[in-house]
This record gives structure tokens, sequence and C-alpha cells, in this order.
């Protein structure tokens, strides 16, 4: 009888700590799980969102080679041209002056300059050609703003006067457009060595020639 009760008693308490750890293994898995639960616990604040740091804002303008980045730099080249009115005391005329220049160091440019001018003096007409070199210098003002501050000298070539030399002092500001593009408004002093005679009625240059032309320039760059 003991026995059986002895027998009763170990059946009893083996059941229990069974049922106790078939309820702790199974327990075990969801706790594990839990912090993969993306449901917040009720009455839980939900965690702050982290936003991704913002990349840099690019600069403005454009990539490499774009003018605003690189506009003055050494290698750079520009070409383009300019149309001009010229201006004199009895003397008016209209010109155009395509170019080509390079940049050989920062903001320091040398271009060669070929124009044509079409002159008018009161009746008697006559054409200019021009060739000249140029050394510039390119003052920044702003990123999109250039100060110019030019000096040209070579020749001037008129059928009746021959070839003379020509010195052209211009001044102007040039705005950088965002692309490859340059405007150039500018105003130019020419003077021409050259004395007038009785022999030369007809030309209309008058002795040590100086005119005053504005111009407006465009250019690409590279």
């Amino acid at each position: 009888m003991r026995c059986a009760r002895k027998s009763l008693f170990v059946r009893i308490i083996r059941s229990i700590v069974t049922g106790v750890m078939g309820v702790a293994v199974t327990a075990l898995p969801s706790a594990v799980a839990a912090p993969d639960d993306p449901t917040p616990a009720a009455g839980a604040r939900p965690a702050p969102s982290v936003r991704p740091a913002a990349s840099p804002t690019a600069p403005p303008g454009p990539g490499p080679g774009g003018n605003l980045v690189g506009y003055g730099r050494p290698g750079m080249n520009e070409l383009g041209g300019s149309a001009g009115l010229t201006v004199a005391s009895g003397l008016h005329g209209v010109g155009v002056a395509p170019s080509f220049g390079r940049f050989v160091a920062d903001d320091i440019e040398l271009s060669a300059i070929v124009g044509g001018v079409a002159l008018d003096a009161g009746g008697r007409s006559a054409t200019l050609w021009s060739m000249l070199g140029e050394p510039s210098y390119h003052v920044p003002l702003t990123p999109t703003i250039r100060g110019l501050l030019g000096m040209g000298i070579g020749v001037l070539y008129e059928r009746a006067l021959g070839t003379q030399l020509a010195v052209v002092p211009r001044i102007g500001v040039s705005f950088l457009t965002g692309g490859c593009g340059v405007i150039t408004p500018a105003l130019a002093y020419t003077y021409v060595t050259h004395a007038a005679s009785a022999a030369q009625p007809d030309v209309a240059v008058p002795a040590a020639a100086s005119t005053l032309q504005l111009q407006i320039g465009y250019a690409v760059t590279w």
C-alpha cells in the first residue's frame, strides 16, 4: 500500500515537472522573436524614425568644363565674336569682329581678333580691316560676372591709307550664362597712327584717327 502511494506521488511530481518544462520551452522562442516584431506593445510609444542624412547640395552651375566652375582657368578656350557701333565726330559705322582666345594663366587671356568696320562720313565711305592681338585680364566680381580689361595691338588696313598701326584698349563686363556661353558688352577706343594729306581727301578716317566703339559680344568656352 505504501509502495502504491509512493509510486502515485512520484507520477504526480513527474507530471508537474514535465508540464512546467513544456511551458518554458514553448515560451522561449516567442521571447527570442519578440524584438523582431515591428508591432509595438499596447500603450508603448513608437520609436522615432531616423531619416538618412541628406547629401550635400551640389554647387550651382555646370559640371566639369562649365564656365561657372572653371571660367578663367589656364587652358580654357573661348571662341566667339562681337558686333559694334563706331562713333566719332562726323563719323559713324558698324562692324563685326570674330575672335579666338585662350587663358594662359588664372584670369589672363590672350586673344586673336580679326575685324571689319564700314565707315561713313558725310557721304564719304571707307572699309577698315584690322588684325589685333589682345592680352586681357578678367576680374572676378561675382560668381557669374567678370570685369574685362584688354589692350589690343595690331594693324589696320584701308585701301587708300594702306597698313597702319592700331592700338585698341577695351573695357567691359562679361556675364556667364551658366552653360558654356559668355555675353560681353564692352567699350573700345581705337587709335590709328595715320597722318592725313591732301592726296587722300576721300578717306573717312581723320588724322590720328580715334574712334569709340560700343560692342556686344558672345562667345562659347570649353
